[in-house]
């Protein structure tokens, strides 16, 4: 039982799914953080594919969702800590989706918010409810249909879904989905870029970021990471940038210490580098630990611990 003086543990992150540039992957790498070091999961996600949604119960499970591979998907699977092992949930999106994004309030529910179902670019979101992996959809809507949003969350406050694509193409707006009322509004304040498949994580409590990603018709690549402070919602762009402008990574942070952002494509290629950003000087790292292939369009998540 809590005697009042425990700390949170911070874990790992993990990597699931996305492509190789030749096959949609089922695979699931883990960093852990305590040494930034990467391993790979015996457990697989139920089926190859990429463009999926990922969100955590920090201290409890992950979850990716959605997602495409011959075909779009609705499945959700669950990755119990700390043993790492994969389930599927009974509850599924209310239609199947590529490019949906989650964020979660940890301890409650995850959301998973837009998409494209082969026809529409969807502005709906699910809601898991953590205490029975329930799927509800809320009233409240993404304020356009969207595919490919940044996506991160301030725990116990709120969630936000940044640029995208849309029918018009790559936009610039930030989406706030706020948890107490789950109600969604839109901020006066927008990224310095309109742009896609870009990368999202946050410092809950203080900061989130939201990172690379591509114009319109992908080709223009970036680098710069813009940072929205949460007591004011304010956005403020990093002297740091990643190491190469990409878009189609997989991001996620271990809250109060670092966000990775990992993989990712440009014109090059694809690439499997992680790049950290430690979030008390807001500085650039590289990790000498990698992805198990060159991966994009993966889904990432963090077990940050609990008490």
């Amino acid at each position: 039982m809590p005697t009042g003086d425990e700390t949170a543990q911070a874990v790992a992150g993990y990597f699931g799914g996305g492509e190789d540039g030749t096959n949609d992957i089922s695979r699931i790498d883990k960093i852990t953080f305590s040494a930034d070091t990467k391993s790979t999961l015996s457990a697989t996600l139920s089926s190859a594919r990429r463009d999926l949604a990922g969100f955590a119960n920090s201290g409890v499970a992950g979850y990716f969702g959605g997602g495409i591979n011959g075909g779009s998907k609705s499945n959700i699977d669950k990755i119990t800590f700390p043993a790492d092992t994969k389930t599927t949930l009974s509850a599924t999106l209310t239609s199947a989706r590529r490019g949906p994004r989650g964020v979660a309030n940890s301890g409650v529910a995850g959301y998973i918010g837009g998409g494209h179902d082969g026809t529409n670019f969807l502005s709906g979101i699910d809601k898991i409810t953590f205490a029975d992996d329930s799927k509800s959809t809320l009233s409240a809507t993404l304020i356009s249909g969207r595919q490919e949003v940044g996506n991160m969350a301030n725990s116990g406050v709120a969630g936000y879904f940044g640029g995208g694509f849309a029918a018009s193409g790559a936009i610039s707006g930030i989406d706030k989905l706020t948890f107490s009322t789950e109600a969604v509004s839109t901020l006066s304040a927008t990224l310095t870029t309109a742009r896609y498949h870009l990368a999202g994580m946050a410092n809950s409590g203080t900061a989130g970021y939201f990172a690379g990603g591509a114009n319109t018709d992908a080709t223009t690549f970036f680098s710069g990471i813009d940072k929205i402070t949460f007591s004011s919602d304010s956005k403020s762009t990093l002297s740091a940038t990643l190491t190469s402008a990409r878009f189609a990574t997989g991001a996620m942070a271990n809250s109060g210490v670092a966000g990775y952002v990992a993989g990712g494509a440009n014109s090059s290629g694809n690439f499997s580098n992680i790049d950290k950003i430690t979030f008390a000087d807001d500085s650039k790292s590289t990790l000498s630990a990698t992805l198990t292939t060159v991966c994009q369009q993966m889904a990432g998540f963090a077990d940050s611990g609990t008490l």
